[in-house]
């Protein structure tokens, strides 16, 4: 009965606290998503090599639209649909620089990628009636609103490592106006990833 107890106080205050992170991410985008932030880019091949490094106090990404081409069967006609093409723009300090397809990661200033960062194996066990499925599904989801403490771990497009980096509070989204882009806050910082294979783990998981 304690425990249960224990579950609801947690589930109570993770509730309060739950938009903390969001919050925080939301005033990060007021400020212009990355325009107004300084950033340090980083631009890795497919073998994980970094070709280039780029520092700017002030930095936008955009997408660029193009028109696609589309055909109605039924109509047998043709037309035209804008879509988000995969080639970005990126303006650093009023000057821009175009890129595709390389993996890129933008992390803002007071991010700093872990040293020595590896997991070659996660072994886990437990026999606690709270970290069954369906109570542990329940916390976690409730706690991934606000951010917990987890590391993300990055890689090339092809599974060569290139960074990590931990927090105490990590949450991640989809940006709608960017091409193959994930944005992710660790402790109110924001770490942007494009066309980069990541994971997402538990700190807990990885001590144990």
């Amino acid at each position: 009965m304690k425990k249960y107890i224990k579950m609801i106080c947690l589930c109570c205050m993770v509730f309060m606290i739950a938009g903390c992170n969001s919050i925080q991410q939301k005033v990060n985008d007021f400020n212009g998503k990355i325009f107004g932030n300084t950033y340090t880019i980083d631009t890795f091949d497919n073998f994980g090599t970094k070709v280039l490094s780029t520092h700017g106090s002030r930095i936008d990404i955009s997408g660029n639209v193009v028109q696609q081409a589309t055909y109605d069967d039924s109509t047998s006609s043709t037309g035209y649909v804008n879509t988000l093409s995969s080639v970005i723009t990126l303006t650093i300090d009023g000057h821009e620089m175009l890129t595709c397809g390389d993996t890129t990661i933008f992390y803002e200033d007071g991010l700093k990628p872990d040293v020595d960062f590896r997991v070659d194996v996660i072994d886990s066990e437990s026999d606690s009636l709270l970290d069954s499925p369906v109570i542990s599904g329940l916390v976690n989801s409730v706690k991934n609103k606000f951010g917990k403490q987890m590391v993300v771990v990055i890689k090339s497009q092809t599974g060569y490592p290139i960074y990590a980096f931990s927090g105490k509070k990590v949450t991640w989204s989809i940006p709608d106006d960017l091409p193959k882009f994930t944005k992710l806050m660790v402790d109110g910082k924001a770490l942007y990833l494009h066309r980069a294979n990541f994971q997402i783990i538990d700190k807990d998981l990885i001590d144990d």
